[in-house]
């Protein structure tokens, strides 16, 4: 990694506090700020975490949920275990029926909230990546179809781009409440916004 780059993170406010608070990355606080705003994580919820790896959201999210809870987290990349006997983690990539099977074996009930943070390897070229981004956004959308109860959340990072808005119109078709977000904790150089899809309707095509 690039020495300016790691010299900038670290007096990163984020970074630092994540260090703090011993959450395993800084994009845990992206997901506190929204979930503080729009309460669509709760106490007893159970939440499924698509793109998991390191864990951060997954202990933000074990922090709301509480020992009643129960959260299962997913990547292609391993996650160093948690203690937590309400957390179980999977390796699995969110493009393959596989990883859905297995996803639909652990759950205790329907998911109260589908979240995804899962990012692509970026290229640096903008539109493949962008398109590499929604793609992964559209798989997470179809996680989130399978697995939500009625009235489910569903809150998800895409990139800013040509693409976002049919995904966004099918997000609406969902969902009764969408809201586009940039959190505070998201770098303001970074062109990464999230959906959050509040209360999952039921579709009649």
């Amino acid at each position: 990694m690039p020495k300016a780059w790691i010299r900038e993170r670290k007096k990163d406010y984020y970074y630092k506090k994540a260090k703090e608070e011993k959450y395993r990355s800084r994009a845990a606080y992206k997901l506190l700020q929204v979930v503080d705003k729009y309460n669509f994580i709760k106490n007893g919820d159970v939440i499924i975490d698509l793109g998991a790896a390191p864990g951060g959201w997954v202990q933000a999210v074990r922090k709301i949920v509480g020992s009643k809870g129960f959260v299962l987290g997913t990547d292609i990349k391993p996650i160093e275990p948690f203690s937590e006997p309400n957390i179980r983690t999977i390796i699995g990539d969110i493009n393959e029926l596989e990883t859905l099977q297995q996803i639909l074996e652990i759950l205790p009930r329907k998911a109260d909230a589908v979240i995804s943070d899962a990012s692509p390897n970026i290229s640096g070229i903008w539109e493949v990546d962008h398109a590499r981004q929604i793609d992964l956004a559209q798989q997470a959308l179809g996680i989130a179809l399978e697995t939500l109860k009625l009235s489910g959340n569903f809150f998800v990072k895409v990139f800013q781009g040509d693409m976002l808005d049919d995904f966004i119109k099918k997000i609406e078709k969902h969902f009764e409440v969408v809201r586009i977000i940039k959190p505070k904790a998201s770098r303001a150089k970074s062109s990464e916004i999230f959906i959050l899809g509040m209360r999952m309707k039921k579709v009649v095509d």
